[in-house]
């Protein structure tokens, strides 16, 4: 595999390029449903659903809205948790011609109604039935009069132009931003990631559907088009679980509906299902690897273990190779404004796998890593190994931010996004996310990363996970300060704080070392630094170990 880099420097292309289709969103499922049939799209308990029968039942929902005055451009928000009718309602939203609102089932009343305004849905399917313009469902049925039908309605859209998500940045550093994104984004990202995970290229068909034809052998990809099982445990109103479903369609996968995560019942359930494909966020693989069926369950079947959404650490990687060998862990990186993603390891069984990175571009995507805070596009990258502000370039960024132009003044620039983290990239063009640029701390005015401390604190035994944030003082900036979930039979953290303290750089070793039960995560698995912040200044017996001083 080859990659174009600039000799020395940060910044890289895709080893890949893809013809992308300019259609709608609904292409993609109407391709799969044609290839694929009678195949399980979805199972739910007793209940499966059909690709067939997801598509017939999408193009009802999409006459049903039509018929109730939804016209395209309009904005329908999606406010469930992972259940049936979610795929069926999203698909019937978008083959009528409105744009997904995709709204969080966790978000407090005010939170949700604020949302919904700034979306300004004219609609809204949920289980609360007090929402205004509400179109309730029990979770599988939408309350609206469905009758059959085996093609959409006829709407008339520009890929290019109309909005098919208007998604919700995550808000763990601030509050969140509309991302509005538009068919030929999400069509973009969805094959970009099936393209490069599967060692495929997209297949148009004759109808116009699109689904991916496999170009690698089964040596590098075992498991083939139309074989995978996976489970659908990440929240479907995050950019990885809304893409990610999509990219199970086109590759004919079977998805395992979890009412919520619970790891003894996801463990059974990779038994049972003989899943292929396990896919989460690191604080979902923390839970699995800290239960005891994990090392009593049958995991054999599984070959691809994927993470995103927040950096994993090197040390759970290497735990989830050991449980389950026979499969290939790879990391995904993304954020809301790439639709989804912007790069992820490579998953042929031959190609090299650094822990610790995120790989490379996905297909036709250009990253650079310019100085922090100050670099802008045009500027030179800094050297490679060098710590870099992450700026990406592809068909799967953002058209803007919603009605909020100052933002998106400054995170689009000249057709590129600034990310906001920091990476470090290798001569092999591999990436490595090492932080946020917000969760950057000043200790009397050094620079300091919370990644690297996180990966020590990780690294060690007695720490079951660890985040690190940096609190106040008047006298040094911030001090750094650790927030920890100790494992069981764990008395103390002296000996911790002096193993990591030891292994750093004096102005970055930690001052402050809290013990938690949990860290505040969001629903997609992200810690929340500013809740544990403020949890961390308001704790009233202070921390369990502290330097002395500052």
């Amino acid at each position: 595999m080859t990659t174009t880099a600039r000799p020395g420097l940060s910044a890289v292309t895709s080893p890949r390029t893809i013809e992308l289709p300019l259609v709608p969103v609904g292409a993609l499922l109407d391709g799969a449903a044609r290839r694929f049939g009678d195949r399980p799209a979805l199972v739910h308990h007793d209940d499966v659903v059909t690709y067939r029968g997801l598509w017939e039942e999408a193009c009802g929902v999409a006459h049903a809205l039509v018929a109730r005055g939804i016209r395209p451009g309009d904005v329908v928000a999606l406010h469930l948790p992972n259940r049936l009718a979610w795929p069926i309602a999203y698909h019937g939203i978008l083959l009528a011609g409105a744009t997904v609102a995709l709204a969080s089932p966790a978000l407090p009343r005010d939170l949700l109604d604020a949302q919904l305004a700034d979306a300004g849905a004219v609609a809204v399917v949920s289980l609360d039935p007090s929402l205004e313009n509400v179109i309730t469902t029990d979770g599988r049925r939408l309350d609206l009069a469905v009758s059959d039908h085996d093609t959409p309605p006829a709407v008339d859209l520009d890929p290019t132009v109309a909005l098919a998500h208007l998604a919700f940045t995550g808000g763990t550093t601030g509050r969140s931003k509309g991302v509005e994104l538009t068919h030929a984004n999400v069509v973009a990202n969805v094959l970009q990631y099936a393209a490069t995970s599967a060692g495929a290229v997209p297949a148009p068909d004759v109808h116009g559907g699109i689904t991916v034809e496999q170009t690698s052998p089964p040596e590098e990809h075992p498991v083939r088009i139309g074989e995978a099982v996976s489970l659908a445990v990440a929240p479907w109103f995050h950019a990885m679980g809304t893409n990610g479903l999509t990219i199970g369609l086109v590759t004919g996968a079977t998805a395992v509906v979890q009412d919520r995560f619970d790891p003894a019942t996801y463990l059974a359930d990779v038994e049972r299902h003989r899943a292929t494909t396990l896919s989460g966020a690191p604080a979902m693989y923390h839970a699995l690897l800290a239960h005891p069926d994990a090392a009593t369950r049958d995991l054999s079947s599984v070959r691809t273990v994927t993470s995103g959404a927040s950096p994993m650490a090197v040390a759970q990687a290497e735990k989830i190779a050991a449980l389950m060998p026979e499969a290939v862990v790879v990391e995904g990186y993304g954020l809301t404004e790439a639709t989804m993603g912007l790069c992820i390891s490579p998953a042929e069984r031959s190609a090299t796998r650094r822990i610790g990175t995120v790989g490379l571009p996905v297909a036709n995507t250009e990253l650079v890593l310019l100085p922090v805070e100050t670099g802008r596009p045009g500027d030179d990258p800094v050297a490679l190994g060098e710590r870099g502000e992450i700026w990406a370039r592809g068909p799967q960024v953002m058209r803007c931010y919603h009605d909020r132009p100052d933002e998106t003044a400054d995170s689009l620039v000249d057709g590129w996004l600034r990310s906001g983290d920091i990476g470090i990239l290798g001569e092999d063009g591999y990436l490595a996310v090492v932080d946020r640029a917000k969760d950057m701390l000043l200790y009397k005015g050094y620079n300091v990363f919370p990644r690297e401390l996180e990966e020590l604190l990780a690294a060690r035994p007695e720490v079951r996970t660890a985040a690190v944030v940096g609190l106040p003082d008047d006298a040094v900036g911030e001090l750094p300060t650790a927030a920890v979930v100790l494992a069981p039979g764990v008395d103390g953290v002296a000996e911790l704080a002096a193993a990591v303290n030891g292994a750093v750089r004096p102005y970055e070793r930690l001052r402050r070392i809290y013990t938690v039960d949990a860290l505040p995560v969001s629903a997609a698995g992200k810690v929340l630094k500013g809740d544990l912040r403020e949890t961390l200044l308001a704790a009233p017996d202070g921390p369990a170990w502290t330097d002395g001083g500052s």
